[in-house]
């Protein structure tokens, strides 16, 4: 008798993931002395932990710190850092009370979907999107209603593309800078957002991983707009800790303790030596400020290279560090597109589908957080591969 698969095997893949794998088999498969891949696929900051976080680990570990269990929500003092981090960059007060440190902001989702919803809610989000949002929530068996958004909004839901909701979601997702798209909310357009959130009793989850990488826009958080909001934030990506597996939840009082209760039966805590380094990681501000400037850099090479190469209608690159790309004119199939680009010219990125299953298939995201030389020759490659007869 065949058994039963539960409802979350069917979670659909995260492709970013097949195309790390395909790359790295490609990147293998480079004979000695041949150029090599350009990886333009992940976000995953091309450079490592700070020195300062790193060597307060190895501090740690060498001097016998006990490396256990810590409360559920992790260590008292990164919890009081992270509290500090609101008031002097937001001036907004976050209690430490209010703060769980996760395992990564992978981790803090599905804390954050369970505590807030039910099984059959319908949570809102832009689209495109990140594709764990509408994994996690389908997973967990949760509906994810998706408002289809493009340049005209920015990438980005409108007040009044929520009112047109009926009925309303229970909750909706936004994210400022978000990712694939690299666009933002300015501070009045998400404070209109948590106002009508509040208003129409829909739980808002604001994802700020990205907060630190910006160009030109304020950053403004959720928190400081609505005490009924969630808050999710992470060491990976500005303080370049992605293996570290270090996120932290801004939790509205009436959902610490259902949180906490989740989080000591699902993880326990996050790993120690982890939440350690993200502590000293607060001190290392001149050196994250210096990767911000190379991604800054790398953005500016892209986005005056890409168009000459073919690659024109590119989303307003607020923040982050992508690309969003409508190669629309190129083709009508990027992940058959992107798997040419790997195999032809050396270069992975991933396809838009992975971000809008409706109407990705048009569109390609760009990571631009990788090596300077890489991104300085990124365009070039592409010309030469669309002069050679792409179709």
């Amino acid at each position: 008798m065949a058994l039963k698969v539960g409802r979350g095997a069917h979670a659909p893949p995260f492709l970013v993931m097949d195309v790390i794998t395909a790359a790295n088999a490609r990147a293998a498969a480079i004979p000695p002395g041949e150029p090599g891949i350009l990886r333009m696929e992940v976000g995953q900051p091309g450079t490592g932990a700070p020195r300062g976080a790193a060597e307060a680990a190895i501090r740690a570990l060498r001097d016998g710190h006990p490396m256990g269990y810590t409360e559920a929500f992790g260590l008292r003092s990164l919890r009081e850092r992270i509290s500090g981090h609101y008031a002097s960059r937001y001036a907004t007060t976050i209690p430490a009370a209010r703060i769980a440190v996760t395992v990564g902001a992978s981790g803090a989702f599905p804390l954050a979907f369970l505590a807030a919803f039910d099984a059959g809610d319908r949570v809102a989000m832009a689209a495109p999107y990140y594709p764990p949002y509408a994994n996690i929530l389908t997973a967990l068996g949760m509906v994810p209603q998706l408002l289809p958004c493009d340049a005209s909004t920015r990438f980005q839901p409108t007040v009044a593309m929520l009112e047109r909701l009926d009925p309303r979601p229970a909750g909706l997702i936004v994210a400022s800078p978000c990712n694939p798209a690299g666009t933002m909310l300015p501070p009045d357009e998400l404070a209109a957002i948590a106002r009508w959130c509040d208003a129409e009793g829909v739980r808002l989850i604001s994802d700020e991983i990205y907060h630190g990488l910006s160009y030109g826009l304020e950053e403004a958080t959720a928190a400081a707009f609505s005490g009924s909001a969630i808050v999710v934030n992470s060491f990976s990506k500005y303080f370049s800790m992605t293996g570290w597996r270090i996120g932290w939840l801004v939790l509205p009082e009436d959902l610490v303790r259902p949180v906490e209760r989740l989080a000591q039966n699902l993880f326990i805590s996050a790993p120690h030596v982890a939440q350690v380094a993200a502590e000293a990681a607060f001190d290392c501000i001149p050196e994250l400020e210096a990767n911000r400037a190379a991604y800054r850099r790398n953005r500016e090479a892209l986005l005056a290279g890409l168009p000459a190469a073919g690659f024109d209608r590119i989303a307003a690159a607020d923040g982050a560090f992508y690309l969003w790309c409508d190669v629309g004119h190129l083709t009508n199939d990027s992940p058959a597109f992107c798997a040419r680009m790997l195999e032809e010219a050396g270069i992975a990125a991933t396809p838009g589908v992975d971000f809008d299953p409706e109407r990705g298939s048009r569109f390609v995201r760009f990571s631009y957080c990788g090596p300077e030389a890489d991104m300085a020759e990124a365009p070039g490659r592409l010309a030469r591969w669309l002069r050679a007869g792409v179709g």
